[in-house]
């Protein structure tokens, strides 16, 4: 039978429990842990970002160890699996969800960056335990919380890897929209977002730190570039030969995925034709 396609998902655990077609691109999981442990990777919009943090995320989460013949079993690191698989606890904010109306981005900001600590703690409470709470609920600006989630989790010996997706959402649009002086206020001193990446830095650079590995994807090194002072510890992979194809698909890939769908009937190609059109029959 054919195989879904997954147009539009980025949970890697919905395609490969329901069907859907996937680019097998798990081999880079490999890649990834032989390179630095803080990661910065710009792609184009609609490249797949999103799905391939999933996919790390889903690999590297402590909690779905029980699950991970069913997840990976199919895939390459499934065949090859590495020491961290399974050994973390995923910290994730998707910054496009930050509204980047001028008068709005900082309270939108919070709140995003609450709701993924809230989230973070509903996950993994059974191994923070209750007393997570008392700590966090004194704290009140995201700075103050990613803080206090690193020094908990390094009491407790527990390793975090963070992941952010575009992170360069809502920066890029007020550049665009207000200009620099706007911009910079975000970015430059004591601006929020600034402030923000210094506290991920200094997560990890204590002793034992619970912060061990952060993966940023991104549209545009210019943000990174402006809070490089504050967060000047990420290599950027962007033009590294060892991740050329760790998004978008190869010709390979391509002509792999449409010999599926041909030998399943929904794909006809015409014999006579000067280019090849592949139509897929609806």
């Amino acid at each position: 039978m054919a195989k879904k396609i997954p147009y539009g998902i980025s949970d890697y655990a919905e395609i490969a429990k329901h069907n859907f077609y996937y680019v097998d691109k798990t081999r880079f999981i490999e890649t990834v842990e032989a390179a630095p442990r803080f990661l910065f990777l710009i792609r184009p919009r609609r490249f797949g970002k999103s799905l391939w943090l999933n996919t790390m995320m889903t690999y590297y989460d402590v909690l779905e160890a029980p699950n991970f013949d069913v997840l990976f079993g199919e895939t390459y690191i499934g065949q090859h699996p590495t020491e961290e698989k399974n050994s973390y606890l995923i910290l994730n904010f998707n910054f496009s969800g930050v509204n980047p109306d001028i008068d709005k981005v900082e309270l939108s900001f919070e709140e995003h960056c609450l709701q993924a600590f809230e989230s973070f703690y509903r996950r993994y409470k059974s191994i923070l335990g209750n007393e997570f709470l008392e700590g966090f609920k004194m704290r009140v600006t995201a700075e103050a919380r990613l803080e206090y989630i690193s020094r908990y989790c390094q009491e407790k010996n527990l390793s975090i890897y963070l992941f952010i997706d575009e992170y360069d959402n809502f920066t890029n649009t007020i550049l665009s929209q207000h200009g620099e002086r706007k911009y910079a206020d975000l970015t430059h001193g004591t601006g929020f977002f600034r402030l923000f990446f210094n506290k991920i830095k200094l997560a990890t650079t204590d002793k034992n730190a619970s912060l061990k590995k952060i993966f940023i994807t991104g549209v545009s090194p210019v943000t990174l570039d402006d809070v490089t002072s504050g967060f000047n510890i990420a290599k950027n992979i962007t033009t590294d030969a060892m991740f050329n194809s760790i998004l978008g698909f190869t010709e390979a890939e391509v002509i792999t995925m449409l010999n599926h769908y041909k030998e399943a009937g929904l794909i006809s190609v015409p014999k006579k034709a000067s280019i090849i059109k592949c139509i897929i029959r609806t």
